[in-house]
């Protein structure tokens, strides 16, 4: 297990809202990592201490409508672009040029919408389990019926929070659980309908134009996350490294292996800029 280092929680207003986030670390080798859809930046602690006792400054963020961030009724709201944009500004709240930019899920696809929209501020995205058009059914079959839930059984969706309340915490993944199952309402319908009705994910005409180094991991087994996405968005972008996950948990809950091929790609990315710098100096 990796040395504590230090962990800062902080937050900024975007566009008259809280936005809350935790650093770990220090450093000018930074890396930004964003969380599935209802989860919170707490699934990413244990790999944002690992990088962090590498040397690295790790910013974990809770986008809007997740976690201890705010969390508006209003679909409009809510995009996988405008994630994106939430991502850039933790940056520049932070003011941060650069980093290594990445996520899991729906962080996955927010990571690809960085890197089209400002390229210049990313080193090199972290892609696990990307959600593309292969997922699309899946993925309405599984959040259509929470949609339905939230917006006309709102009692449902209370009550499941109300017992998560009662769960005992301080466990890693207990609370993350706990946390995910906290909903409120209101506003997961409206994150709920805000992702799944607009662009999901950058098209591959787009993606092909994605000169950011990348490290895409997918796997097996998982309709929500299937494999052919993975696969087919390390082909799509030119300068992309694919690993295959033994599972969809593997790295939370057997996370050597991965971990390693995380650092080392975040090592690759600040090796790469630095000789950049060097050449251009020369």
């Amino acid at each position: 297990m990796a040395p504590r280092h230090l962990e800062l929680a902080g937050s900024f207003t975007f566009e008259g809202h809280r936005l809350a986030y935790t650093e770990y670390g220090s450093g000018d080798r930074i890396v930004v990592l964003t969380h599935g859809i209802m989860f919170t930046r707490r699934m990413h602690a244990p790999l944002a201490r690992e990088l962090a006792a590498a040397g690295f400054r790790v910013i974990t963020l809770d986008l809007l409508g997740h976690g201890e961030s705010d969390r508006p009724g209003e679909s409009w709201r809510y995009s996988i672009p405008a994630f994106g944009v939430q991502v850039r500004a933790l940056l520049d709240h932070l003011g941060i040029e650069r980093a290594v930019v990445g996520g899991t899920s729906l962080g996955a696809n927010v990571a690809l919408e960085v890197a089209v929209a400002a390229p210049e501020r990313v080193r090199g995205m972290i892609v696990e389990m990307p959600v593309l058009d292969n997922a699309i059914v899946a993925g309405l079959l599984t959040f259509a019926p929470l949609l339905f839930a939230a917006r006309f059984l709102p009692f449902t969706v209370d009550g499941v929070a109300l017992a998560a309340r009662l769960v005992p915490h301080g466990s890693q993944w207990v609370d993350v659980i706990t946390d995910t199952l906290e909903q409120r309402p209101a506003a997961m319908a409206a994150l709920l309908h805000g992702v799944f009705f607009g662009r999901i994910a950058p098209p591959k005409a787009v993606r092909r134009q994605i000169a950011v180094p990348a490290l895409v991991i997918g796997h097996e087994g998982d309709p929500i996350h299937p494999f052919g996405d993975a696969d087919t968005l390390a082909e799509d972008l030119p300068d992309a490294e694919f690993i295959q996950a033994r599972s969809p948990v593997e790295l939370r809950t057997d996370p050597e292996r991965l971990t390693a091929a995380i650092l080392e790609f975040a090592e690759r990315c600040y090796r790469s800029g630095r000789q950049q710098a060097e050449t251009v100096v020369g």
